[in-house]
Formats: C-alpha cells, structure tokens, sequence
C-alpha cells in the first residue's frame, strides 16, 4: 500500500517533493525542542522519513 503517490501531478515540480519531505522533519524538532512534545516529534520525524524516501529517494517513474 503506497501512501504517497510520486507520480501524482503535484509532485512534478522537484522543490515540491524536498519540501514535502524535509518540511515535516524539521517540525519534528520544533515539537521535541520548542513545544516539549517527543511523542509528535517522533511520529512528524517517521512521517518526513517516509515521504523523503518515496518522493526524493525513489522518487517518480522515469515515464
């Protein structure tokens, strides 16, 4: 079952992607550090790792 669709129009233009990614990885730190929150820094910083994977890492089908 795939979450996030890389293919998806959306996801076309790159910076979309590395933000999509990056962007929930750094609100981790912000929940851990700033608001004192570890158990939503560790579900934002699993939910950024995935998204970077699937959208940067593997990134969409080379059609």
């Amino acid at each position: 079952m795939q979450l996030i669709d890389p293919n998806h129009p959306f996801f076309r233009p790159a910076w979309r992607r590395w933000v999509t990614g990056i962007f929930p990885i750094v609100w981790s730190g912000v929940e851990f550090f700033a608001l004192n929150s570890p158990i939503w820094a560790v579900i934002f910083l699993l939910l950024g790792i995935y998204a970077f994977w699937v959208l940067v890492i593997k990134g969409p089908d080379a059609a």
